[in-house]
């Protein structure tokens, strides 16, 4: 196993001792490693601007002590770091290189476009449509700044003097997660090795929005750049809910689909816990919400607690998951547990296991190039995926009805697939199932 360790770059909690040492007066050794303003206006009794904080409310506390605003992206406990500071970035490059001396494999960078403000503090400019106060900025100055691309090439230099090392990035898109931003901070190869991909997580159901979705990212980046995928995060609502029927049959008919998909597109596959059992979402009770923006927003805004449940391992006790109390509460479901589907044939975890056998065993999965295959019906995503001679082709039925289908030219042995009685080998047009799964190699 490798690790990743989450690394928050973006700001620190209010009781950390280079903010503790910051607030105690102006000259502190430490005081310009976060964003400090005087306030506008006379006698300096309103914030320096219009920005507010993600979680709520403005994005500037007034620190009494020192007699100046200071800057919080999210919670007034989290001070946002001043990246245009050298010797913060020196401090930052001594962190980074404490835990890759200890051996972690490399780091998922927290709100990585956030690191850099507009010098000049310029007010947001205002819009009329969203439901919170915060969506009602065009966030152009607080986030997204030209010159952050140029601080991921000085993180990517940091990295690279440790060998076998990676990250990834998660760059804030506003919905519905168009992936051009995230490119940019590939630098062309020179900046983050990955940054998240979320455009799985705005996509309906369909063959056709997921291919749209993969063939822009494919464009983006071209064939020299690393792609990555993902159905779900713990910001957003768990795959499994977003695209679940009425009955648990045809959603989990469905995740099937998804996962086949997830696990064969060139690039890295990010899993989020519990999709390989099929976690879902529910309603929490109000008094036991703990997302900020859930308890901010109740009951306009759902919050995020229901997409970070403790995983459900068992049917013991907190599902397996601990002897004590969890921070949220369980999400138990009859039959969705690691130990009711672990040993059960035809199980989704049987599933998620058959998939990822078969991207480990076969090299144009894990690393082949990505070709559309056009297809007889709208219904069926199909691809290729190609290496050093190999080849190997994925259709997708989307839909719960039969579709027509066809492979490539030529003889495929079927790899792993949700129907039973495939001929073997394939070859010319099929029809697929509702939410029929196959993958062959070219015999």
């Amino acid at each position: 196993i490798r690790v990743i360790l989450d690394l928050v770059l973006n700001h620190c909690s209010s009781e950390h001792p280079w903010f503790v040492e910051a607030r105690r007066a102006r000259d502190a050794p430490t005081r310009d490693w976060f964003v400090w303003s005087d306030g506008r206006r006379p006698h300096k009794v309103s914030p320096p601007n219009n920005w507010l904080a993600m979680f709520g409310g403005g994005a500037w506390e007034w620190d009494r002590g020192s007699g100046q605003y200071y800057l919080h992206s999210f919670l007034s406990e989290q001070p946002d770091f001043n990246w245009r500071n050298p010797e913060l970035k020196r401090a930052m490059w001594d962190v980074m290189r404490f835990w890759l001396d200890r051996g972690v494999d490399g780091f998922r960078l927290d709100v990585v476009n956030w690191f850099l403000k507009d010098e000049r503090l310029r007010d947001n400019p205002r819009r009329w449509l969203g439901l919170r106060p915060y969506d009602r900025q065009v966030h152009l100055y607080d986030r997204n700044q030209a010159d952050t691309i140029e601080l991921t090439r000085e993180i990517r230099s940091v990295v690279d003097q440790y060998p076998d090392r990676m990250t990834v990035g998660e760059v804030y898109v506003e919905p519905p997660g168009d992936p051009g931003l995230a490119a940019r901070y590939y630098a062309g190869g020179k900046g983050l090795h990955l940054a998240f991909n979320f455009a799985f997580l705005h996509c309906e159901w369909s063959a056709a929005s997921f291919a749209r979705a993969v063939d822009r990212w494919e464009q983006l980046l071209g064939p020299d750049l690393w792609p990555n995928y993902t159905l779900s995060n713990h910001d957003q609502t768990r795959s499994f809910t977003r695209y679940a029927r009425a009955g648990r049959a045809e959603s989990e008919a469905r995740a099937r689909v998804a996962a086949a998909m997830l696990l064969t597109l060139r690039g890295t596959p990010f899993l989020y816990y519990g999709e390989e059992i099929g976690m879902s979402c529910r309603r929490i009770p109000r008094s036991r919400l703990r997302d900020p923006i859930g308890v901010q927003y109740w009951p306009f805004h759902p919050g995020r607690d229901v997409a970070r449940t403790p995983m459900q391992w068992s049917s013991a006790r907190h599902a397996g998951f601990s002897d004590a109390e969890p921070w949220l509460p369980v999400q138990r479901e009859s039959g969705v547990s690691v130990a009711d589907q672990a040993g059960r044939q035809g199980s989704l975890f049987s599933w998620y296991r058959a998939l990822l056998r078969a991207r480990r065993s076969e090299p144009a999965l894990h690393r082949g190039a990505y070709r559309s295959v056009q297809q007889p019906s709208a219904d069926v995503f199909g691809y290729l995926r190609e290496h050093d001679g190999q080849q190997v082709v994925v259709l997708l039925n989307f839909q719960r009805d039969r579709r027509a289908a066809a492979v490539p030219d030529g003889m495929w042995k079927p790899l792993v697939a949700t129907g039973a009685s495939l001929p073997d080998p394939l070859g010319g047009p099929l029809e697929l199932r509702g939410h029929d799964v196959v993958i062959a190699k070219r015999l």
